[in-house]
């Protein structure tokens, strides 16, 4: 049970009073860094502001109470804002409720199967390109807000909202533009003069107070949306049969992405407090604290990189730091919500560039484009061009198609059947490995045999006066049952010609191969040695062998 126990529990056993309050003055400085992402966050995903501290303070503190690692700090992403924003537009706050208790459900059974180093099968090239690609919806996202604009219609694709910011560029708004500059200036500058205190929650605080002192036609929040300061309270999402058939694709999206993201984030962290984290109990949390942030009116929510960066950076070394946040951040929606009505949306426009801009991992794209293999360089800018253009869900699904087939076609340009060279037929020794009776044969098997490789499997359709094949199979890790069958046609193909077939070091999935099909028992046991040696002497017995 070690392995699906709470890194809490873990650190509680060696707690102490001075690691208590590191953790508490961490989580504050989280707290404050979160909060005026929370509500940019919740803006872009097409949800009122309370519902991204909802968010925050019910995920961010299940999350850490539950989670794998020590530092992870949870809360809604920039990641989500697309797929929440079109599960809303499509489905309601009801449909999005019952595809985040979904998500937490299948992110739990993740946890339970073991499913944490499933991670390292998603190809590298994907992960940047539909990152890079979610930052730039959420740029596209924001640019009304920043300009001002005044859209004739709502738009919910990504590509329909940048259409409608062209055809309306002609409303723009030069007080909203120069406010967003303002806050970009201070998003950019305050952190050159002072670490302390984060540039987003200054930035916000001087937009707000500019736009109120000065009476400036700029839209704010509660221009917008009504505020709300009261305590989440339990909601029961549909589960209807009509509207769990048409939200479960969001909820796999949703799943797939919290635990890819989540997992990344702790990888990160691991890699800042030299520990490890536990991704089996890791995913579980996540599904614990996705689905309780459904039932209390959040959104989905996961690891979020930056601020368990910052949680590491002020100290933060356990689950308690986490949890701190969100305590911190329910005072804050209780006692200061109301107040959030004044923040600008040029100014949570420009926060959102700013996220957008650090997730967007442009210097290593440009790296990967410069020294990556022209086939990976073409999975990734597939997945960046179909998560802008459609969806994450799109993107995941051909770019790792694409990848998997990529990854084939290599692995059966390595795999190779090839003749010995024998030394009666070169005129030096070079080609010749080892010495070989005149009547056998040799052939070198390597790479994975499966189905992509199987068509390197020759015919013996020759007549020759060798009576003896060795297949040598040593630098064979791999076999499917296509490969098997044309391995099975070359021996009846052998056998019709009166040839025996030997084979030399088969290891050991190709073995259970061999043997769970039959073809083990049909070619004999003695026909099977255990290197090239063994199966020479064999093939030298056989010659001997009356007929």
């Amino acid at each position: 049970m070690r392995e699906l126990t709470p890194q809490l529990v873990h650190s509680l056993k060696s707690y102490s009073k001075e690691k208590f309050v590191k953790d508490l003055i961490a989580g504050i400085i989280v707290a404050i860094i979160a909060l005026p992402l929370s509500i940019a966050l919740a803006l872009a995903s097409g949800v009122s502001p309370e519902q991204g501290l909802y968010t925050a303070i019910v995920a961010g503190f299940v999350i850490s109470a539950l989670g794998g690692s020590k530092v992870q700090i949870a809360g809604p992403t920039a990641a989500f804002a697309t797929i929440v924003a079109g599960v809303v537009a499509r489905s309601g706050m009801a449909g999005l409720a019952t595809a985040t208790v979904l998500a937490g459900v299948l992110l739990i059974l993740m946890g339970v199967l073991r499913m944490g180093s499933m991670i390292k099968f998603i190809p590298y090239t994907i992960t940047t390109g539909f990152t890079a690609g979610i930052a730039v919806t959420i740029v596209i996202g924001q640019l009304k807000d920043f300009f001002g604009l005044t859209f004739q219609n709502a738009p919910v694709e990504t590509m329909e909202k940048l259409e409608e910011v062209i055809h309306t560029f002609h409303t723009v708004n030069l007080t909203a533009v120069g406010v967003g500059v303002l806050a970009l200036a201070i998003l950019f500058l305050w952190p050159k003069l002072f670490q302390k205190i984060p540039a987003s929650l200054i930035a916000v605080l001087v937009t707000a107070g500019a736009v109120k002192g000065l009476d400036l036609p700029v839209n704010t929040i509660g221009d917008l949306y009504t505020i709300s300061g009261s305590l989440p309270s339990l909601q029961l999402p549909d589960f209807s049969y009509g509207t769990i058939s048409a939200v479960l694709p969001d909820a796999f999206t949703i799943a797939v992405l919290a635990a890819i993201e989540s997992l990344l984030s702790a990888v990160v962290a691991d890699e800042m407090i030299k520990a490890r984290h536990n991704s089996n109990m890791e995913l579980m949390a996540q599904g614990v604290g996705n689905a309780a942030s459904a039932l209390f009116g959040g959104i989905p929510a996961t690891g979020a990189i930056a601020r368990t960066a910052a949680n590491v950076k002020n100290g933060g070394n356990s689950p308690v730091a986490g949890m701190v946040h969100a305590v911190v951040l329910l005072l804050v929606l209780v006692l200061l919500m109301p107040y959030a009505a004044l923040i600008p949306m040029p100014c949570i426009a420009a926060i959102l560039f700013q996220v957008a801009y650090n997730m967007s991992g442009w210097r290593t794209v440009v790296s990967m484009v410069r020294h990556a293999p022209k086939s990976d360089v073409a999975v990734l800018a597939l997945t960046f061009v179909l998560t802008v253009v459609f969806d994450l869900v799109v993107a995941i699904a051909v770019g790792l198609s694409l990848a998997c087939l990529l990854f084939m076609k290599r692995m059966a340009d390595v795999a190779e059947i090839k003749e010995w060279d024998y030394v009666e037929e070169t005129d030096d020794d070079t080609g010749r490995m080892m010495p070989v009776p005149n009547h056998v044969m040799v052939y070198e098997i390597t790479g994975p045999m499966f189905f992509g490789a199987a068509d390197k499997i020759p015919h013996m359709d020759r007549d020759t006066h060798r009576r003896v094949l060795v297949l040598r199979m040593r630098a064979v890790p791999g076999m499917d049952i296509t490969a098997l069958n044309g391995l099975m046609r070359l021996y009846m193909e052998c056998k019709d010609k009166n040839i025996q077939v030997v084979f030399s070091h088969v290891n050991e999935q190709p073995m259970s191969v061999f043997k769970k099909s039959g073809m083990y028992d049909l070619v004999g046991e003695e026909n099977f040695q255990p290197n090239i040696h063994a199966a020479i002497a064999r093939a030298v017995e056989l010659e001997q062998e009356p007929v």
